[in-house]
């Protein structure tokens, strides 16, 4: 059954995020990352947003891809984890997909389907250690891949950046340092920045970069979030500035509270005031998506001004201090993020980052009209 609560989805946005995708990577080729259903936004929803606009889509596994060929998207896909086995590997030159290759179990996987496939991409790891090849097997995973006939039409060359929302850690130069060196001598596209990349200046593999062709991977900030927190007193600038959200989360307020000094509100009295106030109880909790372990203080704006959240977030409420909103009350819609709200300055409250909460929102909530 259906909540209180909605979600506003814009997809404008999406395509106005892309463009200063592009502003910060003048002249490189995108792909609009749409995994984990489109960042929490819907796969389909995303991809009809964004397929247009882009220069191909990005996915994490062979089942998401094989949904946007059923919906009818027949441009480049590019799948992120490869093949799992030897039916996805199939399934990528069934459906024309670009695998990305980070083990040697998926070279197994490929030459047990006995199929070939035009494009591929080789992931290594320059230091993350989540996925990759070792840098010192790029080598011998192009001798295997065209020896079995992949890649006639282009062999490409991927890495992750593990510290790119930092950029001035060192880990940074040292992978874009070791990623030059492997790719240097081979034929080939490259890729190296995601959205914290591009906002650094990588969307060409930055300093000392192998030279060739880049593509960008732009995720997060497709969505309107900035890969790295908004500041609490000063918000991004230039480019960061502009971007957009896609996702707007609101509830209405279904009842108020009178308070008195001592008053305590919530599961396990945690939270109690210190001056006469009013609390507002909003029809949003843990259930909908919204973090459980957010602490009194979150922000949450009602009507044009930000209220704390105030007490323990419940399965389908919350209550936030509408003591300085004395014109807010019962039907009054109260935003969680979004709009007004910055998704980012609600996960830095919460202890969290804005891709687990614009991915966890239940779909109990109903879009808005």
């Amino acid at each position: 059954m259906k909540r209180a609560a909605t979600i506003q989805l814009d997809p404008e946005a999406l395509r106005h995020n892309l463009a200063v995708a592009r502003r910060l990577a003048p002249g490189v080729p995108m792909w609009s990352v749409i995994k984990a259903e489109g960042y929490g936004h819907g796969l389909i929803w995303a991809a009809e947003a964004l397929a247009a606009a882009s220069d191909g889509l990005a996915v994490s596994q062979v089942g998401e891809a094989r949904a946007l060929r059923a919906a009818g998207f027949d441009g480049p896909v590019l799948v992120l984890q490869g093949p799992h086995d030897a039916s996805d590997a199939r399934a990528c030159a069934e459906f024309a997909l670009q695998p990305v290759l980070h083990d040697t179990a998926q070279l197994d996987h490929l030459d047990a389907s006995g199929i070939r496939l035009p494009e591929v991409w080789v992931k290594l790891n320059t230091g993350m250690n989540r996925l990759g090849f070792e840098p010192r097997q790029a080598g011998e995973a192009v001798k295997r891949l065209r020896a079995a006939g992949h890649g006639q039409q282009g062999l490409h060359w991927m890495t992750h950046l593990a510290c790119a929302d930092t950029p001035g850690h060192p880990q940074n130069a040292h992978q874009l340092e070791c990623f030059a060196g492997a790719v240097g001598a081979w034929p080939g596209y490259r890729s190296v920045a995601n959205s914290a990349a591009l906002f650094a200046g990588w969307g060409s593999g930055g300093e000392g970069a192998a030279s060739g062709d880049y593509w960008a991977r732009p995720g997060i900030m497709l969505y309107g979030a900035h890969p790295a927190s908004v500041p609490e007193d000063r918000p991004p600038e230039g480019p960061e500035g502009e971007l957009r959200p896609a996702m707007t989360v609101q509830a209405p307020v279904i009842a108020t509270q009178p308070l008195e000094p001592g008053s305590r509100v919530g599961y396990g009295a945690t939270w109690t005031a210190d001056r006469p106030g009013r609390a507002g109880i909003v029809a949003m909790g843990y259930a909908d998506g919204y973090p459980r372990h957010a602490p009194s203080g979150t922000p949450v704006r009602v009507g044009d001004r930000i209220c704390p959240l105030i007490g323990r977030v419940s399965m389908d409420m919350l209550a936030v201090d509408l003591t300085d909103c004395p014109q807010d009350g019962v039907g009054d819609l109260a935003t969680l993020w979004g709009k007004g709200l910055p998704v980012e300055r609600v996960a830095r409250a919460a202890g969290t980052i804005s891709y687990e909460l614009l991915t966890r929102v239940a779909d109990r909530l109903q879009p808005a009209h």
